[in-house]
């Protein structure tokens, strides 16, 4: 790990970054090979540890729909591809599993229209921002190839591209300025290249917020209990093809799951701040259903609450179990965490522009599983892949490169980051050939997930 005291000159920290070319070159990069020993399939087994097994049937399910959502569900196998690749040590505060669909729009509490990292699950400190960057690039490239290897490389080398050049302008600025910049659509409008993205996006979430109480990434309530009394509202269970996605009763553990996270959600007040403690009590619980979510996280245990305050406003609250980063294995050195719930908040609020006022943690006695609370927001857009077949792959992945690197520069060093990009596209090129070598390599890990389950299904 690099560090230089916090007296240190920028001039000095730049400089410091430009030294470290010398022992991991930027070039370098893009050298990456898959090793011998590779199991990207034993990777995911051993990561489906601990999951509720009724659910890894539907994880594995999801990954085998795209060589893209095979990525999006292996952030442990990147984090074992990664593991042993020299970095140049610049710790900083990382995404974890820092794929173009962990990104999305949310409104601020001035009403801004903010875009930014919205999963943490897998966040961690003192990891190289060469990590985050590499996912990326690779998810970009992985979300692109079907537009051509061309098109895939020209985004994925936008991304990098994005990143290097704000990391720059960030670097100039004080540690104050840096802490309070976000990626404010309105602004962002024409002003980068991504105009037509940019008014789309903020078109979107003025749809997605103009009322109800099912909006963005809220569950449906049963219509027939919303009478006038809060006390009778229940939230619908949700069917998608033969699966239970959102339900209060499942097989064999689910429903004790659902039990547990009701529990859980009512000790989790007394985590927040004494301002916001009081706030969330002016809220009563209504409902909790379990909610199968994402990819990478289908099969630990999630819910979703539904509250009312006296006179019937509504507040929806997610509860989600916080198991330990994949990234824990690429730590620069090791230290104290606490809980997997306080690494997880404490990472969104050290990466996001605008953190949720929820934001807490809870954990059950009985089956010591750590989970964090936070706020369901309106913030689920389009699909991915509309996004980048309408708005263009190039135009997406420099949003989310500028939003990675505002992000990285809150907890690490711009100024000695920006010292090692430097001024010219080698970064840029190197990453953008990571990427590719990368993306080659899911399309075959998804083919072979997609081959075993054949193989296993195979009639006798």
């Amino acid at each position: 790990m690099t560090t230089l005291p916090i007296s240190s000159s920028r001039a000095e920290r730049v400089e410091a970054g430009k030294h470290l070319r010398e022992f991991v070159s930027r070039e370098s990069h893009g050298d990456w090979q898959p090793a011998a020993s590779r199991d990207p399939l034993a990777s995911l087994h051993a990561n489906d540890a601990g999951r509720l097994l009724e659910l890894i049937p539907l994880r594995h399910e999801r990954m085998r729909a795209s060589p893209f959502a095979f990525l999006r569900g292996a952030a442990a196998v990147m984090a074992d591809d990664l593991l042993g690749v020299p970095v140049p040590g610049i710790p900083v505060q990382a995404c974890g599993d820092c794929h173009i669909g962990n990104f999305g729009v949310f409104r601020s509490p001035e009403g801004l229209t903010l875009f930014d990292i919205n999963d943490f699950d897998e966040t961690l400190w003192n990891v190289d921002f060469t990590v985050d960057v590499k996912r990326l690039a690779a998810s970009v490239a992985v979300a692109a190839l079907p537009q051509g290897e061309d098109k895939a490389r020209r985004a994925a080398r936008a991304s990098v591209r994005a990143y290097r050049e704000h990391m720059r302008e960030l670097s100039s600025l004080t540690p104050l300025a840096i802490w309070h910049s976000r990626i404010d659509l309105d602004r962002e409008v024409g002003r980068t290249g991504n105009g037509d993205l940019c008014r789309r996006l903020v078109a979107e979430a003025e749809e997605e917020t103009a009322g109800g109480l099912s909006h963005g990434d809220a569950p449906n309530l049963d219509p027939a209990t919303l009478s006038s009394d809060p006390a009778e509202w229940r939230i619908a269970d949700k069917m998608a093809g033969r699966w239970l996605t959102v339900f209060h009763e499942g097989p064999n553990g689910l429903t004790e799951a659902v039990e547990e996270a009701k529990a859980a959600l009512l000790d989790y007040p007394p985590s927040l701040t004494a301002d916001r403690n009081l706030l969330a009590l002016r809220y009563t619980q209504r409902d909790v259903a379990f909610k199968v979510v994402g990819i990478g996280s289908v099969g630990t245990v999630c819910a979703v609450g539904v509250y009312a305050d006296a006179d019937g406003a509504p507040l929806f609250l997610q509860i989600k179990e916080a198991r330990p980063s994949v990234l824990a294995q690429l730590a620069l050195s090791p230290f104290f965490l606490g809980s997997e719930g306080q690494r997880v908040i404490d990472g969104q609020r050290i990466m996001q522009a605008a953190s949720d006022l929820f934001l807490g943690t809870s954990r059950s006695e009985a089956s010591g599983r750590s989970y964090y609370v936070r706020q369901l927001k309106n913030k689920k857009l389009s699909s991915v892949g509309e996004i980048l077949a309408e708005s263009g792959a190039k135009a997406y992945a420099r949003l989310c490169g500028t939003t990675l690197a505002r992000a990285h520069a809150r907890s690490g060093d711009a100024a000695m980051i920006s010292g090692y990009l430097g001024k010219g596209d080698a970064f840029d090129e190197a990453i953008a050939e990571f990427a590719m070598r990368y993306a080659r390599q899911t399309t075959a890990d998804h083919a072979a997930l997609v081959a075993a389950h054949e193989a296993a299904n195979q009639p006798e």
